[in-house]
């Protein structure tokens, strides 16, 4: 029997989909990552696993918002098993920091490479490893080349990968499946708890392949994301390449 030609071109969607990194969601997975309304900006709906993310700073203060972002994707993907590995030349995170975001600091190692030109090369070799479940990578350049073998190694060996850049003076093109710039914003007090109050962000997600970018409000609040404010889609002239 001739396939239709709706089912010819959802096939084709498919297959594109797959070529570029996206790959179905396994069955019983927690597609979303827990990000609720965010997920519907990515392909059907699901976060991409086994791709490299791209997350922008220009700022100490947008730096530690994004690591504690991170870090709750990061539990999310830990619950299948797998380590995580932390890359950096300059890490400031305080490792017991993590547990905030139902993360134990012992499935982390921590790698602190004295050189940032050696960052990368470490990353890549990291992200080739089968049995990690994400690795992060926090420099500064990020070149396209370099971003582009970043994707080759994960669309091999399947691990999730984050690109936290710091000091971003200038935005260039790379190849990351997604870009992100997380900035801290005023959280709501707890009653009794005086200038305390839940991890709250303002999350633009500036580019997704195939995908829609859009702006939320998001805080971290009972060992999940939930969304404040609903999502504003990001107008084509804001997008960076």
């Amino acid at each position: 029997m001739k396939a239709t030609k709706e089912e010819i071109v959802s096939k084709l969607r498919q297959d594109m989909l797959r070529w570029e990194g996206f790959r179905p969601p396994k069955p019983g997975a927690d597609n979303d990552l827990g990000l609720g309304p965010v997920a519907a900006a990515f392909p059907d709906g699901v976060f991409p696993t086994g791709a490299i993310h791209e997350f922008i700073s220009s700022k100490p203060e947008s730096t530690a918002a994004t690591g504690g972002f991170i870090a709750g994707l990061v539990q999310k993907l830990l619950l299948s098993g797998g380590a995580c590995l932390w890359i950096s030349y300059t890490r400031r995170l305080y490792p017991p920091a993590l547990k905030l975001f139902g993360v134990d600091p012992d499935r982390v190692i921590f790698i602190d490479v004295p050189l940032q030109k050696d960052v990368l090369w470490v990353t890549e070799e990291a992200l080739k490893c089968e049995g990690v479940a994400t690795v992060i990578c926090e420099t500064k350049d990020l070149s396209f080349m370099e971003s582009q073998r970043l994707q080759l190694a994960v669309e091999k060996s399947h691990v999730t990968g984050f690109v936290l850049r710091k000091d971003v003076k200038k935005v260039n093109t790379t190849a990351c499946i997604t870009r992100w710039q997380i900035s801290p914003v005023r959280s709501q007090l707890r009653t009794g708890m005086p200038g305390v109050g839940h991890p709250r962000w303002q999350v633009e997600l500036v580019k997704v392949r195939n995908g829609k970018p859009g702006n939320w409000i998001i805080e971290w609040k009972k060992q999940s994301f939930q969304t404040i404010i609903a999502p504003r889609i990001i107008e084509p002239a804001r997008r960076y390449a």
